[in-house]
Parts: C-alpha cells; sequence; structure tokens
C-alpha cells in the first residue's frame, strides 16, 4: 500500500535554473561595479563545477559560497563573499518558482497521499512558492541533519518521517542515480521525472517515469495497486 509521495525540490518541483541565473547576474554587475570588470559569467560557472566536482558531499550552501570566493578572490574581491553571497540568495529565493502545473498535481495528490518534500539543496519551500504543500519537509544541510544523497542515510530519514516503511512511499526525483536508483535500494518505490525522454542506463530501473507531472497521480494510482 502506497502511503506517501515524496518529491525532490531542484529540477522536479522548482525551476531553479532561472533562478541561478538570474541571481548569478546580480552578482556579476554588482562585482563589475566594485572594479573587477574582468569577471565573467562562464568564469562563475566554471568556479561553481569546480567546488561542486571537490565538494559533492558537502550542504550546497558551502559549496556555492566556496564557488563564489574563488571567482572574487581571482579579482580582488574576497573580502565581500559573504555581502556577495547574500546578495545571491536574495535574487535566487526571489525568483524561485515551482514548475507550471505543480500545484494542481499536488493537490490531487494529497487527497489520497502523505507528500513530503526532501533535498539535497536549499530550495527552501516557503521560499520556493511551494509554502504549506507537504506535511514534512527535508533538506541535506549536513552530516548532523541528513547526508546527501544518495547517501542510504538520507532515505532513512524519509521514511522516519513518513512514519512507515520504505515500500509504503513513492518518490520522484529528475536524477537517474541519485533520485531512483537510490530510492529504490533503501526500498522505495521510485519515479523518474524524466522530461527530455532521456533513456535510462541498464543498471538502473525506474518503477515508472513522467515526462509530464501532470501524468503522476495515475501513475501512482497505478504503482498502488
Amino acid at each position: 500500500m502506497i502511503r506517501a509521495v515524496v518529491f525532490d525540490a531542484d529540477h522536479t518541483l522548482v525551476d531553479l535554473r532561472p533562478a541561478v541565473e538570474a541571481a548569478q547576474d546580480a552578482v556579476l554587475a554588482e562585482a563589475h561595479a566594485r572594479g573587477a570588470t574582468g569577471l565573467s559569467a562562464e568564469e562563475m560557472r566554471a568556479d561553481w563545477y569546480t567546488a561542486f566536482a571537490a565538494m559533492a558531499a558537502e550542504p550546497v550552501q558551502r559549496i556555492r559560497r566556496a564557488a563564489l570566493a574563488a571567482s572574487l578572490d581571482r579579482h580582488g574581491l574576497g573580502a565581500l563573499t559573504d555581502e556577495m553571497l547574500e546578495l545571491f540568495y536574495e535574487r535566487r529565493f526571489a525568483h524561485s518558482r515551482p514548475f507550471d502545473g505543480v500545484l494542481p498535481v499536488l493537490a490531487a495528490l494529497r487527497e489520497r497521499y502523505v507528500l513530503g518534500y526532501a533535498t539535497n539543496g536549499n530550495s527552501l519551500a516557503g521560499r520556493c512558492g511551494l509554502g504549506g504543500e507537504f506535511a514534512f519537509e527535508l533538506y541535506a544541510f549536513g552530516p548532523e541533519d541528513l547526508p546527501k544523497k544518495p547517501d542510504p542515510r538520507f532515505f532513512a530519514g524519509v521514511a522516519a518521517a513518513v512514519g512507515g516503511p520504505p515500500a509504503s512511499i513513492v518518490y520522484v526525483g529528475d536524477h537517474i542515480h541519485h533520485d531512483v536508483a537510490a530510492s529504490r535500494a533503501a526500498g522505495m518505490r521510485a519515479v523518474w521525472f524524466n522530461p527530455l525522454g532521456l533513456a535510462s542506463p541498464p543498471e538502473v530501473t525506474p518503477d515508472a517515469q513522467v515526462r509530464d507531472l501532470a501524468e503522476l497521480p495515475a501513475v501512482v494510482e497505478g504503482l498502488a495497486r
């Protein structure tokens, strides 16, 4: 019996890319105004990817700060890292929105299932247009809280929040390994949000996949039979 449907956040429910791009543009404009005219958007993106590769298990906030510090240090503005980080997050959350159609899907599912929100990132539901939509919210803010997916302790935390066995939970996410393979390894049902219709790798078999979240209520009902 399916008791709960739990969602990843970024790129599943939250349209993250425009928000991050707007935040980066704001930081870049401020850095240029402070004299760092050589800093580019491409350089900032490269520093993010470098920091992420080196700090993948760390909370996203720490990775973002390290990436921003690297960009600013190179152009003599390292002392402004925390100020620029505050600007980044102010703009990031001002532009964070759920994908079109998400709220009606959540309303339909809520009639039959407990809804949860469990993410590696820092897309706080209340600041992304999703406040009050979930019975619980879980964030991988550090090992003392939850470790990041695909660590099985993340999914143990999800099961504890639901208050039921893993087999009673459907986890929905866009990352084939962190969301699908890891939740299935934890004993949950996994639905892959796959808007581009990509082929799954042979070693990972989702319980179901959807290209549009509007398909999700019917898919979950099918898994519950």
